[in-house]
Parts: structure tokens; C-alpha cells; sequence
């Protein structure tokens, strides 16, 4: 299983938000150049990149910083937030993004997105679900950075895809994301019941590396961190399993600002 560092975006800064709630930002003092650096210094093959200003209206808000990030070697990066039109995907992939993440556009859009699919490849395109679970612990979808409920079923929401060559699917727990209280191992054992072909990518509640390993053996293909690595909370050789190019250390902490 591979881990994607994550770094969310707002405002040009680096954020980690508590389950989603946008006035529950927590803001760190390393620019996104530093800890992409920091991160590569690890081992990391692969960025996870949010635009949160982008998720939530839409538009695609931190571009320069992304190309910026886009332009570093050794690192692929994977970026959503605001993909929501079939140009600001070919904007991004032509300055360099390996693969694009459309959220809500797939819940409100499934049929331009799956041309989408279909005209940037499989490999290029990946749909992003953030659920939370209902009375019944069904994930249900929330769009427009988590602001908006959704009536989707995650597993309703996915299937209008899978014969169109959907490959890569994000999914989070949004209660679980930035709280350090553990991946929803059962979400992801039924998601890869239901959808053993795709390539799962697991995101929210990351603590440890035990969590990581608990992940791995579930068959996730990748785990999705922030704020566990942000603050440091597993060490490099916690970490070198995980990470293809593992090496020593970057020696910068990252300090957070409540």
C-alpha cells in the first residue's frame, strides 16, 4: 500500500480542517513548497493536494501554488478541489498534475464526467467521495467541500462509473478526518466487497503507522494522511513501508496555530 501525504490549501496556506468544518482550521507554519520538500525527503512518490477554497466554490483558487508543486521532480501529484469543468482538468494536467480528483462534479455531473474518463484516461481521473454514515450506517455523499448533504449512497453514487472505466476512487470519512481517531476499517472492507476491481484510496482518521498496516491488509491500494504526518506522529522507519523511496528525515517541524 502506498501513503499520499496530503496538503490542503486556504488561502495560499497549509490547513488541516476538523471533519470538515471550515471554522475548525488548524493552520501550520510550513509554505507548501517545505513540506513537499519534507515529504519527499521521506520517501513519497505521490502528494495528495486539496484546493479547500476550489471544493467550496468551485473554482479553482490556489492555482499558482499548485503548478508551483507540479514543477518539483521525483513527486507525482494527485489535486482536487474545484475540478468541476472538463477545462480546468486539461488546465492542470497540462501544467504537470498527474491525476486530477473530481468530487462533487461526480455526484451533480455523471455524465460529463464520464466522458471525462473517457478522454483523460482512467489513470488521470479520480473520483473523490466524502461520506458520512446515516442512522442505518449507510455512507451517504456530502458535495461543495462538505457543506451540502447529499441523498447518494456512495455505492449508487459509483456505479454509474464502473463501465466506464473507472479506476481510482478517493473515499473519506468525513467524521474521521482530522480527529487522529482511526480509519473506518469497515467502510473500506465493504467498499472493496462491493468494488474488488477499483483501486481504493483510503482517507480520514490516519493516527499511526498501525493504522497504515491495518489498511494495507484490507487490500486499500493507498492511504491518504495530514494531520498524523503534519505533527509528526510516526516516524521515518514507521514510515519506509510505505513510502517507495524512503530516506532520513527532513529535520523541519511543522508548528500549528489553532
Amino acid at each position: 500500500m502506498l501513503l499520499m501525504p496530503a496538503i490542503d490549501l486556504r488561502h495560499g496556506r497549509c490547513v488541516r480542517l476538523y471533519r470538515g468544518d471550515f471554522h475548525a482550521e488548524t493552520r501550520y507554519e510550513l509554505e507548501p513548497h517545505e513540506l513537499l520538500l519534507r515529504y519527499r525527503s521521506l520517501g513519497a512518490t505521490w502528494l495528495h493536494v486539496v484546493d479547500l477554497d476550489g471544493a467550496k466554490d468551485g473554482v479553482v483558487a490556489n492555482r499558482a501554488i499548485i503548478v508551483a508543486l507540479a514543477s518539483q521532480p521525483a513527486v507525482s501529484l494527485q489535486v482536487g478541489g474545484g475540478m468541476r469543468s472538463a477545462e480546468a482538468l486539461s488546465d492542470l494536467l497540462r501544467q504537470g498534475v498527474e491525476r486530477v480528483v473530481v468530487g462533487s462534479a461526480a455526484v451533480e455531473q455523471p455524465r460529463e464526467v464520464a466522458e471525462w474518463l473517457a478522454h483523460f484516461g482512467p489513470e488521470h481521473v479520480c473520483l473523490a467521495f466524502d461520506v458520512q454514515l446515516d442512522r442505518h450506517g449507510e455512507p451517504r455523499v456530502r458535495t461543495r467541500g462538505w457543506t451540502q448533504d447529499g441523498s447518494a449512497s456512495l455505492w449508487s453514487a459509483i456505479e454509474p462509473f464502473c463501465a466506464r472505466g473507472l479506476r481510482h476512487v478517493l473515499c473519506t470519512d468525513i467524521d474521521r478526518d482530522g480527529a487522529l481517531t482511526g480509519p473506518n476499517l469497515d467502510l473500506y472492507r465493504e467498499a472493496l466487497r462491493r468494488f474488488p476491481e477499483l483501486a481504493w484510496q483510503a482517507s480520514g482518521g490516519v493516527r499511526n503507522a498501525a493504522d497504515l498496516t491495518a489498511l494495507a491488509a484490507i487490500g486499500v491500494q493507498a492511504a491518504v494522511s495530514g494531520k498524523a504526518l503534519l505533527e509528526e506522529r510516526m516516524t521515518p522507519e514507521e514510515l519506509r513501508p510505505f513510502l517507495p523511496n524512503a530516506s532520513f528525515p527532513a529535520s523541519t517541524s511543522a508548528t500549528a496555530k489553532s
